[in-house]
């Protein structure tokens, strides 16, 4: 210790003396995580320190750095209000949205109840919810995906009921699906003047809010999580809500890329509605230009790396397959560094699998992140 404060008296022995007690802390952080979730929160060598072209979330629109915690405020909101303006409007957010029970029964000691939630002041969905025996003061994650069956695992979908294995472990879970029940042809409140992909974040604030006024929940203590497309509606929902304390999202496409057709935000159900054209379904091409609001965020040379920096300094976990391979920590590389700057270091994770499909690896991180930055009461920074 004496040795490094010499090594650092050039910056004063105040300055140095703050530079160590956060290293320490960031040491205290990593040996307080399970092995293989701090495994997952460094990049492998071959993409350490690796930026690619993308725009680092640090640069103000007009080129100057952030430079301390209330740059990043300031450099938040900046982000936030441009993303806000290109996605458009939501509906009024609902303050207590209600919550009908339509059935309850038990599976395995946890309550399922189907039931019919308000997602926003003209629209309802029906879904699930989970409750686990010992119902107080309980984490919750709210599970976005097609249809709400698959989440708690009575769809026979394997890898895919992240609910229900959820509700396993102790969490309380909600589970709705698309609104309208057609992932291609949302139907959106008529208060909404949106993109899909937005108003499916709006969905998300809303049902957060069902979960944080359940008189069994820590509203500190919610998460979200969701595969595919279920992964970009939990992605754009956390980022976009900051009250989420975390989230999970397994292979959504982290970054814009026209070359995967997976990674499809241009499609009129995601990021490219437009009220003057509607394109063909498929890759980008002349006869299937960009459109809508995915069309300005590529010409003003926007990224999903802004989006997700939205989450500093709250924990979340890429689950990578196909669409999310490993050199995708390029783009997550500039997003821990925003978490650095911040004070905040293996808050930001990826694992990778070669398949779409999630599997039974994958899926116990996804658990084990939940399981570490939910199950225990912690500070809000």
């Amino acid at each position: 210790m004496a040795g490094l404060l010499t090594h650092l008296s050039h910056f004063g022995k105040t300055h140095a003396i703050g530079v160590i007690l956060l290293l320490w802390k960031i040491a205290g952080v990593a040996a307080d995580l399970p092995p293989t979730l701090r495994e997952a929160s460094v990049p492998p060598q071959e993409w350490q320190n690796q930026g690619g072209s993308y725009r680092s979330p640090l640069l103000f629109q007009d080129g100057t750095r952030v430079r301390n915690a209330q740059d990043w405020r300031r450099r938040r909101a900046e982000i936030l209000s441009e993303w806000q303006t290109l996605l458009g409007q939501w509906p009024p957010l609902l303050e207590k949205p209600t919550l009908e029970i339509l059935s309850s029964t038990q599976r395995e000691g946890i309550t399922q109840q189907r039931v019919r939630v308000q997602i926003a002041p003209d629209q309802h969905s029906e879904g699930y919810l989970l409750i686990p025996a010992q119902a107080e003061d309980l984490a919750a994650v709210f599970v976005p995906f097609y249809e709400p069956e698959t989440s708690v695992g009575l769809a026979g979908k394997p890898w895919r009921d992240f609910a229900w294995q959820l509700a396993r472990r102790g969490f309380v879970t909600l589970s709705l699906g698309s609104p309208g029940g057609d992932a291609r042809k949302p139907v959106m409140s008529s208060q909404a003047h949106c993109q899909p992909l937005s108003y499916l974040a709006y969905i998300s604030a809303n049902a957060w809010q069902v979960l944080a006024h359940l008189p069994f929940v820590d509203s500190q203590r919610i998460g979200i999580v969701g595969h595919s497309y279920g992964g970009k509606w939990a992605m754009f929902g956390a980022c976009l809500w900051e009250k989420y304390a975390c989230g999970a999202w397994s292979d959504p496409g982290i970054v814009f890329d026209e070359s995967r057709a997976s990674i499809n935000y241009q499609e009129p159900w995601y990021l490219g509605l437009d009220p003057n054209l509607t394109r063909q379904p498929g890759l980008v091409s002349a006869d299937r230009p960009r459109t809508g609001a995915y069309r300005v965020l590529i010409e003003k040379g926007h990224d999903l790396v802004e989006l997700q920096a939205l989450m500093a300094p709250r924990p979340f976990l890429v689950s990578g397959g196909a669409e999310d391979p490993p050199k995708r920590w390029m783009a997550l590389n500039h997003i821990r560094a925003v978490y650095e700057s911040l004070g905040h270091d293996f808050r930001v994770a990826m694992s990778n699998r070669e398949s779409h499909d999630p599997n039974e690896t994958s899926n116990e991180l996804i658990y084990t992140f939940f399981e570490h930055w939910l199950k225990t009461k912690r500070p809000r920074d």
